[in-house]
């Protein structure tokens, strides 16, 4: 059979990343099922002529569709961007990825779920809704392969699967595989037990990661980043901070970690703790408008080089217009 495939959210996922920076794993597992029954697989395009089946894939409702029409027998569509329960067959699920589609995945790096699912219910994360409560789901060794030691993991609250996680943690460590969780750790669960192996762990990057969506999350944040510290870890932690409709609160939040940088900057200290900033997107409406200040807000916080250098106030984001008029029409300048 012929098999097409489309990546909504990468358009095409064949020449670079769109809306992630992440492959598609279902279209990953999908190739490599199909290339196992001797099928032949490639990106579906208007010069593909007629296929057997094409799948189409859309992660986030915020991508546009595809608008071309698609010459095939069938043609499946999944994703949450398209069904919120959709899901792959365990025959397929199952299957190690098919990463060959994709041209920009590093050859030493391997990408999967230790864990799906979880408890919180954050009103920006459908994870609770499509996937669960939090359960094991695979085993990091069926995730790696010998010619990829690497993993990127991008489980949404491993810390949340207490033993289970302790238990993966420690054959991370025992194998010495380089991991980065990229959905973030959650600071509140982080205990001298879990906090003690985190330190030991080989990370991509250097780089731990937190959320860090509530005012209340930043002290828990700094007090799970004094623990990891106190075990040896010298690295840099990388915080996600959802921007919600209350400017003072989202300025207060990310510019706490703008000081705590200079103050490390002073001290001549090379470990880091750097804020991403993320406009909320509301996943019931596709259609919600993401105001101008969190625009500038994500551009100043995310650009390393200029969160490193100039204050909010003095961010430049368009010629002419500076940050500190936000300052301004909230009373914060001075402060």
């Amino acid at each position: 059979m012929k098999i097409g495939l489309i990546d909504v959210d990468n358009h095409a996922g064949k020449k670079r990343f769109g809306a992630t920076i992440y492959p598609n794993l279902a279209l990953c597992k999908i190739s490599a099922y199909h290339k196992a029954h001797g099928d032949s697989v490639e990106w579906y395009s208007m010069f593909s002529g007629h296929c057997d089946i094409v799948y189409v894939s859309k992660i986030f409702n915020f991508s546009p569709d595809i608008q071309e029409c698609i010459d095939a027998d069938t043609v499946i569509k999944g994703g949450t961007g398209y069904n919120i329960k959709s899901c792959l067959p365990d025959e397929i699920d199952r299957m190690q990825p098919d990463y060959s589609i994709y041209q920009l995945v590093p050859a030493d790096t391997a990408y999967g779920f230790l864990t799906r699912g979880c408890p919180n219910h954050c009103k920006w994360c459908v994870v609770p809704r499509k996937e669960g409560a939090i359960r094991p789901y695979m085993d990091i060794e069926e995730i790696v392969t010998p010619t990829r030691r690497k993993a990127v993991l991008m489980d949404n609250n491993i810390l949340a699967a207490g033993d289970y996680a302790l238990e993966q943690f420690r054959k991370i460590i025992r194998l010495k595989i380089r991991v980065d969780f990229n959905q973030a750790l959650d600071a509140r669960l982080v205990n001298e037990e879990n906090a003690e192996l985190l330190a030991q762990i080989l990370w991509i990057e250097r780089r731990i990661r937190f959320g860090c969506d509530t005012p209340a999350q930043v002290k828990e944040c700094e007090r799970a980043i004094e623990l990891i510290n106190s075990f040896g870890y010298t690295g840099q932690y990388f915080l996600y901070t959802m921007l919600n409709d209350n400017f003072v609160e989202c300025y207060n939040r990310i510019h706490h970690f703008w000081e705590h940088n200079q103050r490390l900057v002073a001290q001549h200290r090379k470990s880091r703790v750097y804020p991403y900033a993320q406009p909320f997107r509301d996943p019931d409406n596709p259609a919600h408008e993401i105001p101008q200040w969190q625009k500038y807000m994500a551009n100043w916080t995310n650009k390393k080089m200029i969160f490193e250098k100039i204050d909010f106030a003095d961010f430049e984001p368009r010629k002419g217009f500076f940050c500190k008029t936000y300052l301004e029409q909230y009373g914060l300048l001075n402060k």
